[in-house]
C-alpha cells in the first residue's frame, strides 16, 4: 500500500521555477457552485414546504376535518396557540397544530 502512493506521487508533475500557481477564484468558483446546488435543490424546496404548512396552519378553524401526521382523521373541536382538538370517533384529543397535516374537509362556518 505504501509503495503504490510513493508510485503516484512519483509521477505527479514537478512545478517548474517559471510557472506561476492558478488564481485563488480557480479554487473557490467549484465551492460556490455546489453551495448554489445546495441551496437549490435540498433547502428551498424545504423552506416552500414549511411556509405552505404555516400557511395550512393559519387557515385551520373550528370544524375542519383533518389528518395527522400521525394518520389520525378527525373534527376539530377547539384551537389554542400551539395546540389543536380533535374528535375523532368517540374520542377527543389534543394535539399539538404541527401534527396536522392536511385539511380535507372545510368547515362551512
Amino acid at each position: 500500500m505504501m509503495t503504490t502512493s510513493v508510485n503516484l506521487l512519483a509521477f505527479t508533475p514537478a512545478s517548474q521555477p517559471g510557472q506561476e500557481a492558478p488564481p485563488f477564484w480557480v479554487n473557490i468558483v467549484p465551492l460556490m457552485l455546489l453551495m448554489v446546488m445546495l441551496y437549490v435543490i435540498m433547502l428551498r424546496p424545504q423552506q416552500k414546504k414549511a411556509k405552505e404548512h404555516a400557511r395550512l396552519l393559519s387557515k385551520l378553524k373550528v370544524g375542519d376535518k383533518v389528518i395527522t401526521s400521525g394518520g389520525i382523521m378527525g373534527t376539530v373541536v377547539s384551537l389554542k396557540d400551539k395546540s389543536v382538538a380533535i374528535r375523532s370517533a368517540d374520542t377527543k384529543m389534543e394535539i399539538l397544530k404541527s401534527a396536522v397535516s392536511e385539511i380535507t374537509e372545510k368547515s362551512s362556518n
